[in-house]
């Protein structure tokens, strides 16, 4: 689920198939597409497409909703036109709600997951190149215009965000009381994670995923352990992939220091809504493995 100021961005479901529908049926919409969405067919196959196929953790389509209203879509995933399955980024917004930011709004925050959550090294678009207020929100977003090829059957301006400002989270370092330890458990949790190893010194080593890594590390100023009810760092949250993925980090993490907490309400400790794992080491670090699942096209 992402959030932008005024919209909720949830994954596709099957029941929203009507509402796209109800969207594309005007002809504006489908202007610049290769195929003709006005078409009740063609738009229910398109929902359908996307909720059969599987991609990446965390790509996918996405339902632009206001309020109760489904406004608008959006798709994150790796394209179909573009070599190498680099990740492609689309939006579109019924007519009725368009000049309003909206568009921009739900843009943003997909890019914003892209590159920011996931780690994308970049984020890249196909625009037709007659579609001015889509190359206009591009432009607002930062996308570059790098050139331009013949996708979907015709010329489409070809643009690419990549990551950079301020405000992500740069790293995180923890002072652990062993470092062998710690690489024992942190250390394997974040290679399970995909995260690898960035430096390492005599009392020290990081993983890195992205632009963002962690550091563990024995400091000779360090006093005292670590305390995750005493102010400061209670616990790492990270996102685990599919539910599947979390049970299966859970099953082998007492071989690596870990145990379950809260296993009388595992896996949904944090809520109803929610479903992740909560792990402590020996050393009382905490972390929440925080699953996420998101329908993806096939093409």
């Amino acid at each position: 689920m992402l959030r932008a100021a005024r919209l909720e961005l949830r994954p596709l479901r099957a029941d929203d198939t009507e509402d796209v529908v109800r969207l594309f049926a005007a002809p504006a919409l489908s202007r610049y597409l290769a195929a003709d969405l006005t078409d009740p067919e063609r738009a229910r196959a398109v929902v359908a497409r996307g909720l059969a196929g599987t991609c990446p953790e965390g790509l996918g389509h996405w339902a632009f909703v206001l309020g109760d209203e489904l406004v608008g879509l959006g798709h994150l995933w790796p394209s179909l036109e573009l070599p190498g399955d680099v990740p492609e980024i689309g939006w579109y917004v019924g007519v009725a709600h368009q000049g309003r930011g909206l568009a921009t709004e739900a843009a943003a925050a997909l890019l914003d997951h892209g590159l920011n959550r996931l780690g994308l090294p970049a984020v890249w678009a196909l625009v037709h190149e007659c579609d001015a207020g889509s190359l206009a929100l591009a432009a607002k977003l930062g996308l570059l215009d790098v050139g331009s090829g013949t996708h979907h059957g015709d010329v489409h301006r070809v643009l690419v965000a990549l990551p950079g400002g301020a405000g992500p989270l740069h790293h995180v370092e923890l002072w652990v009381p062993d470092l062998p330890r710690a690489e024992a458990s942190i250390g394997w949790l974040l290679r399970a994670l995909g995260w690898t190893e960035h430096q390492r010194w005599s009392r020290g080593a990081s993983w890195k995923l992205g632009r963002t890594y962690v550091v563990v590390e024995d400091s000779a100023d360090r006093r005292g352990g670590h305390d995750r009810t005493a102010a400061g760092l209670n616990h790492l949250a990270l996102h685990a992939g599919s539910p599947g993925d979390v049970e299966a980090l859970v099953a082998e993490s007492a071989a690596h220091g870990w145990r379950l907490m809260f296993a009388d309400r595992h896996p949904h400790a944090g809520g109803p809504e929610q479903y992740a794992a909560y792990l402590e080491n020996a050393d009382g670090f905490e972390v929440e493995l925080v699953a996420e699942r998101m329908p993806c096209p096939n093409g």
